[in-house]
């Protein structure tokens, strides 16, 4: 599967550049009538790869937030600012939204980007995430564009090994550092943590003195 992911890329006529000016323009406008259209409760359409189309084994959701640095964020606000950006279940679908996506590396400020499962929130409370952790690695600046792919396509690519443990990644973009996370679910079982920081250090060739954290969502909380 990961393979075919770098074929596929190969084959994208790498058109991201100049849509994505356009995009964040419609992306404004779209907000705008999305808030003058009356809130409708309509069951959305479940996403499918499409005919042809390489499935992945779990469909995922990309998200992104920012937030004005300084300011404590509860949680309620912490989840209004968080944006969905589309759910994806094939190779292909996924090459579509990422191509589109301005690179970690270029996002000003205080951004996130996630990428989680479909129907697990990058929240901490999320009842897939409350018993969980993540690893966390920070970056200097200019490695996250490079590592946040590699990780993303390990993760869709199932390279971790570790059956449903996996629930999302995050890339957080800060002023001095730049810091990715993976995020599974059973913080307590340190045979999954284990395997999941070995694969980790391979996917992302890290230096060798790279410090990894493990922090349990628990604490992060508190």
């Amino acid at each position: 599967l990961s393979s075919l992911f770098v074929r596929l890329k190969d084959d994208d006529s790498g058109d991201h550049d100049q849509n994505e000016e356009n995009n964040t323009q419609k992306d404004g406008e779209k907000e705008k009538n999305d808030r003058e259209k009356p809130q409708t409760t309509t069951k959305r359409k479940a996403v499918v790869p499409g005919p042809a189309e390489h499935p992945l084994q779990y469909n995922y959701t990309f998200w992104y937030s920012r937030r004005t640095p300084g300011r404590p964020t509860s949680s309620q606000s912490y989840e209004q600012n968080i944006k969905q950006i589309g759910t994806f279940a094939s190779v292909e679908q996924f090459w579509r939204f990422y191509s589109h996506m301005v690179r970690p590396g270029d996002l000003t400020g205080h951004s996130d980007f996630h990428l989680f499962k479909e129907g697990i929130k990058p929240m901490w409370e999320d009842d897939a995430n409350k018993n969980g952790g993540k690893w966390i690695i920070r970056l200097r600046k200019g490695l996250a564009s490079r590592c946040w792919e590699n990780l993303i396509l390990a993760m869709l690519g199932e390279q971790f090994m570790v059956g449903e443990e996996i629930c999302g990644a995050v890339v957080s973009v800060r002023f001095q550092e730049d810091i990715i996370s993976i995020w599974n679910k059973t913080a307590s079982d340190q045979a999954t943590t284990a395997r999941i920081r070995d694969t980790l250090r391979r996917v992302l060739n890290l230096p060798p003195n790279t410090i990894m954290e493990y922090k349990t969502h628990t604490d992060s909380i508190k």
